[in-house]
Formats: C-alpha cells, structure tokens, sequence
C-alpha cells in the first residue's frame, strides 16, 4: 500500500472510532484506545516514574501472547514502547504493561527490511547503523483488534493480530532486490536472553529457544530474579529459499544486564557478527535469523509464531490450537470477538464518547493480567522448575500484588471471579512447588521477585474468600496465608524498624488472616491475628501528630516533616502512607480525632493539583492513596467521596496518549477507575463491602457469571446524572430507599438495580457510616 493510501486508512479508521455515540449502537471494542497510557514521559508525569508505560499492540484477554512494537530496548522502558520515541526497534511477542522498574519480556523481536543486511538495532540518534526505522504517528493506527504503522526508513507497512498464546504479523512491501524478515533472538527487555537456539524444520518453519536467567538483567535489570525459557514455532507464508544466521562473538563473564542496550562496546561486537549462510541450526549468546527474497510493490508476506514457556513442542501444539491458514484478518476478527464477550460485561452509557473512550480502554487494560502461563493443553512450568499440568484453572503469572490487591482484584471478584480463582490456585501452587510454603508478593513467571512490600495474596485471597469464591484448595490457601504472615510481619516490637509502610501493610494483612482464621473456626489464631493488626498504632507519634518509624531501639527515626519523602516510606510520604489504616478507621479516628481526620482529609486533596499528579498531598499515581477518597464515607461530609472521586475520574484519566496521570501498574490505575466511575469501590478488601461514590454513567450494567452468581445482572441508574450533578441526593436498592452509603458483595451480586438521584449540591442528610467491620 502506498504511504498515501496508507494514511487514509488509517484517518478514516481513527474517525470512525473517535466520532461514534452511544445510541449507535457500537460495540464496547470500538471504544478501545490502546494508545492511551502508552508513553513513558517523565516530563509530562511530574515525576521519574513517567506516565502509563502501557504498549499500544494486540493481546486477547488475559493471553500468553502481547505483540506490540518497541521503540527502546534499555532504560526504565518496561512495556518496550514510549510515544515519544521515533524509532521502531521491531516487534516482539510478549510484553508487561504499565510497570515502573526495569521490564522484561520483548522477546522474539521481528523487523522487516530491505537492503544490506544489518545485525545491530542502531541507535536513536543513528538508527541507519542499524535494522530499526524512523516512524511518524499519523502513520500509525492502534486498535483493539489490530495494530499498524509504516516503517519510514524501509516503505514497509506493518500489520499485528494476535491470538491467545500465538499471534501473527504481515508485512507489505515496496519493489526491492533484497527484502527480508529478520528475527533478533537475544533481544529482551531490560537486558538481553543469554542463550539462544534456532532451527531450520522446514522451508517454511523454524522453532528454537531463548533462555532468560537473572544475569542477563530483565525485570528489575536482575533484581527481580526472573529467570524463563521462551519456546517459539514460526511460520512463513513465503517459502525460505534463501535464509540465513548471524552470532555476535560475547566474552565470557561479560554482563548482559540492561547497561549493555546503551554500551557502545556491545554495539560494535552486535554490529560485526558472523554471518552464516549454511547452517539448518544455531545456538549462541547473541544470534538472529534472518529469511531473504526480492520483493514487488504491494506484496505481502505474512509470519505466525506460538509461543511457550514450556518447550517448542508447547509452541507448536499453542500454533495450532489458535489459528489455521495465514488469514490475517480472521485472526483479528477472532480476536475482536474474544474482546467483544469480555468487555461486555460491563455496558455503560452515557453522551460523552471521551468517557466512553477511558472506560472502556480503562476496562480492557484491567484484562491483560494476570496473563495465562500455561499451554493449550494445560502444561505449565511449575516453581520447581518442572513440567507439571494445571486441573481444572489456568496457570497465571504477574501478580503486581502490592498494586492489584486495592481496586484490581476486587473489580474481578464481581464481573471475573473465574480469573480469581485461577490466580489463587496458582498462588497456592507457586507456593507449594517453590518449597517455600509461603506467597510472593510481587510474582514474575514463578519468580519471587520481592518488589515492593506488605503481603498482597493474603489480602486478595481474604477478599475473595469473604465474597464466596472457593474454587481452589482453602486449606492449603489459608495455611500458606499464615505463613506468609508470621514469616514477613511486625513481629514481637509491633513494628518493622525504619519502615513505617512495611509496618502499616502487614498490620492490615494480619486483620486479614484474622478473618481468614476466623471464618473455618478458628478463634483464637484468628484472636492473636486480631491483636497483630493494632501494631499500626505503635508508630503513631503524639509528638509530631503523625505516623513515624522506629528504629531498630525503638525510638523515633529522624523527622523533618509528614510531606518529607522516604522518611521510612517507600515511594511516598507520611502523610500519604499515614492514611493507610483501611482494616481499622474507628481506630484512626481515635488516634486523630474525629473533627480533626476530617481537616486532614480535606487538606491532603485541596493540596494536590488539578491533575492529580506525583506531588506531596494526594498523589494518585501511586498505590497507597487509592482507598483515600472513600474515606469521607467515615467523617460527618460523606459527599466529599463524591466530589472528589467524579474530579479524579475527570482530570486523571483521559481519552489521548498521556490519560493515566501515573504508571498503569498491571490493571490497578484502571481498575480503580472502572470502579469508581460505576459508583462503588472498597476501602478494605476482605470486607466484603463497597463505598458508593458518584457514577460518571448514567447507566452501567454488570453481566454476573451463573456459575458464581445467581444474580443475573446488577444495574447502576444515575438520575439526573451531569458534570454539575456530583451529588448524591437518594438511594435505593431494587426500589427500597437505602439509608447508607455502602453496598454489601452479596446486593451486588444476587442482582438487581441500584438507583442514584444525583444533584447539584450535597444532601447533607445522607449519612455515611462509622466504621469497617
């Protein structure tokens, strides 16, 4: 397709997306931004942390496979892709979504070209040294179903479809004497695959291996431990007459962390690699492959690749369970009706496609993980480094647990309690196998990565155990959460020293295991859970007026002030991490005083800035804060949730590249919005009870699951709803007036309709609650 022509596509396709109403009748996908969050720029996020870090290509919910394109190896580029970047490195199959930290995944890195064969990627600065292309964004058109771009430098049109654990990509070329399909096998995000195998099947397939072990950096740029095998089984549709290898010559003992993307040492040894024309076969430090054939203006080659963490025969076997032929499009049809049944769940109307727009990418970006692990047939790598088969769930991976215990795991426990439960079953298995007998909190592909702190699983196994979700082994579930307790907790002191968030977290997640405990009977363990959870009040300091660390003696860590940052907080101050006491807010309230939380409360959001973004007062790009705005439901001005909650839905989240004000963190940022702008969110996951809020839809309707939930549907009516009308003016549920603003799971789940009457100004008679329970 010529460049021209190309552009009109794309324009028309953007158009039709951006201008279609409600009353149209589209469909939930057509809503579907992919671009929205996907650049890194830390300039825009106020902060080093840099904005959404999601990838603008195809995925099908909660699949093995994300094909997307990369614009930058190294940095702190977790998901591969920033907007800002002009280059295109290739495409590779698999990425994280929305992480800070050094990422990972980005392997099997495909790139057209034409002309002399280049085994270096480039530079940004000089992407003619190398096989990666400049590209322009009005050439460039994200889509739920599919993704394409024109590479500038090459005239090349590139198409991306995927399936769950395959995907496929086609390729349209210009005339060219030599025109190729490259594949970099070393290439990985965050560092770089450390061994590498290809082999020659056939004149059409080739299938290999690329081993990723913690010295060649990946996720945390080796900190995270990750350490994986990616099995792959490629298909050409163009037979392979003329093929080839190349290996770079890597001493031993070299690092192969994330500093080597960005070394120009390694770049001149990348830049010099063997060529090898006459090889079926290959293993090596740093090897590609690469297939060659001259081209017609207008042709199109096409390639499909299964991918598996298990070995190639799992690759293969996932190929062929997703799709047959090398129909392009049927693959994107098939994979827009997979999107079509999972976003549909949720329907929400309303007259403003910009809200439209950020739910339903917001509801999409909370479907990509926890993302299946196993094979088609069931096979998964297991903690112990073994071939084992999951019985009746899927094995999942990336549990971003300290950031998808607060809005993202509940959000799921009412439209995806399926997926709950196959991520508690692989919790318990990662667990058992690993020998640990205890959870991850920050989970990668089996890895224990330790990122962050507190213990998440046990908070999201309590939420789920609470609201009636039993499908995996409780007993070894609750036993591993008692576990994790006593092993990671405040211990004898009451408290971790020099950690105030370490000591915060752990006393919520023993109000959780007390639960736990207490609901199969047994009450005393559940009793000294309960006393474990007020350690919280051993780091309230009357002298300051605050929450404040204690050092290893006992006595208070240095202070200069609550809005000073990691004074014993980890990726916030005192005064945003102070406010994390959700199992316990009438205890808060004894500590502060009724009239004066209040005062704080209104202070910490009149502090923050239009957008919400990184700052001192409330900082919503970060996870500590989420459960904040509902707190007003426990003060006498229970409308300020409200306020606040429709102002948040409205500045921090938008409908272009830069609409999440903060890293997207693997569902959490989208989650809370999806939540929120139906009306309800949790302050305490593991009670199972929600805060009512003020909808941004005028109607919502949730699809409940009959093998969970006998409800049928739950439906959220906004009356009178309007930017204006924020205000909550009366309640009812299934037309019996409610005298609360909070909603128990089982109202919501056993269906219904929910009904709001919203207004312009508080009704300051419709009163909040007291505490949780």
């Amino acid at each position: 397709m010529r460049a021209s022509v190309f552009i009109a596509a794309v324009l028309s396709v953007v158009a039709a997306v951006g201008h279609v109403s409600a009353a149209a009748g589209v469909s939930p996908v057509d809503y579907v931004n992919p671009i929205i969050g996907a650049t890194t720029h830390d300039e825009l996020a106020g902060a080093t942390d840099g904005l959404g870090k999601t990838f603008p290509g195809v995925c099908t919910p909660y699949g093995l496979v994300q094909l997307s394109p990369d614009t930058k190896t190294g940095g702190d580029n977790g998901s591969g892709y920033s907007w800002h970047h002009k280059t295109i490195e290739g495409f590779s199959f698999t990425h994280m979504s929305g992480v800070g930290w050094y990422g990972d995944l980005g392997n099997f890195l495909v790139m057209p070209t034409v002309g002399p064969l280049k085994t270096f990627k480039g530079t940004e600065d000089e992407p003619e040294r190398g096989y990666r292309s400049r590209f322009s964004h009005d050439r460039e058109c994200a889509r739920i179903d599919r993704y394409a771009v024109m590479l500038d430098d090459y005239g090349i049109k590139a198409e991306l479809a995927a399936a769950p654990r395959s995907g496929m990509i086609r390729f349209t070329y210009p005339e060219a004497d030599t025109a190729r399909i490259q594949i970099d096998l070393a290439r990985r995000i965050g560092g770089s695959s450390t061994l590498q195998r290809v082999e020659v099947v056939n004149d059409s397939v080739i299938r290999g291996y690329m081993k990723c072990p913690p010295e060649g950096g990946g996720w945390g740029d080796g900190w995270g431990g990750a350490d994986y095998t990616v099995y792959f089984y490629c298909v050409f549709s163009r037979p392979m007459t003329d093929y080839g290898m190349w290996s770079a010559d890597i001493p031993d003992g070299w690092s192969r962390k994330n500093s080597t993307n960005d070394d120009p040492v390694y770049h001149s040894l990348y830049e010099n690699a063997e060529i090898i024309r006459d090889r079926t076969e290959l293993e090596g430090k740093h090897i590609g492959f690469f297939t060659e054939f001259p081209s017609t203006e207008g042709m199109e080659v096409a390639l499909k690749c299964g991918i598996s963490f298990v070995d190639m025969e799992g690759a293969r076997r996932n190929l062929e369970a997703d799709m047959t032929g090398m129909d392009f499009d049927r693959v994107c049809e098939r994979s827009r009706a997979l999107w079509e049944r999972s976003l549909s769940k949720v329907k929400v109307e309303s007259g403003n496609d910009d809200d439209l727009t950020v739910f339903y990418t917001s509801l999409y970006h909370t479907m990509i993980d926890p993302r299946c692990f196993s094979d088609a047939d069931g096979r998964y790598i297991g903690a112990d480094g073994r071939i084992h088969e999951a019985d009746g769930f899927v094995y999942r991976t990336i549990f971003s647990g300290w950031d998808v215990f607060r809005s993202q795991f509940p959000l799921q426990t009412v439209i995806n309690p399926s997926l709950v439960e196959d991520e508690l079953n692989s919790l318990v298995q990662i667990a058992e196998l690993s020998g640990r007998g205890y959870f991850p909190r920050w989970e990668f592909l089996n890895s224990y990565s330790g990122c962050m702190v507190g213990n998440p699983a046990v908070s999201v196994l309590a939420d789920a155990f609470n609201k009636g979700l039993r499908g995996y082994d409780t007993h070894k579930a609750i036993r591993y959460a008692v576990n994790t307790q006593r092993r990671f907790s405040n211990g004898e002191a009451g408290f971790v020293p020099g950690d105030l968030s370490s000591t915060l977290e752990y006393a919520y997640t023993d109000r959780c295991v007390s639960m736990l405990l207490d609901s199969v009977g047994c009450r005393e363990e559940a009793a000294e859970f309960a006393r474990k959870s007020q350690s919280y009040r051993s780091v309230w300091c009357d002298s300051v007026g605050w929450f404040r660390a204690r050092d290893d003696s006992g006595a208070w860590t240095p202070w200069k002030s609550r809005l000073t940052f990691l004074q014993g907080c980890v990726e916030s101050n005192n005064y945003q991490q102070g406010w994390f006491v959700p199992h316990d807010i009438a205890g808060l309230k004894s500590l502060m005083g009724e009239e004066r939380m209040l005062s704080e409360l209104e202070a910490f959001f009149n502090g923050a800035d239009s957008r919400f973004t990184w700052g001192d007062y409330y900082n919503h790009p970060n996870e500590p804060d989420h459960h904040v705005p509902f707190m007003f439901n426990y003060t006498s001005k229970p409308w300020l949730t409200q306020y606040w909650t429709r102002r948040i839905c409205r500045n921090a989240y938008g409908a272009d590249v830069n609409g999440l004000c903060g890293n997207e963190d693997v569902g959490q940022m989208s989650a809370w919005y999806v939540l929120a702008s139906l009306g309800f969110h949790p302050v305490c996951p593991g009670v199972p009870r929600y805060e009512l809020t003020s909808p941004v839809f005028d109607r919502a309707q949730i699809a409940l699951d009959p093998k969970y939930y006998q409800g049928g549907t739950f439906t959220i009516i906004a009356r009178d709803n309007s930017p204006e009308n924020v205000y909550i003016q009366s309640v009812t549920l299934n037309g019996n007036p409610l005298d609360r603003l909070w909603i128990t799971h089982a109202e919501i789940v056993n269906g219904g309709t929910l009904e709001l009457v919203m207004g312009p100004r508080p009704n300051e008679a419709l009163r909040g609650h007291e505490a949780t329970e």
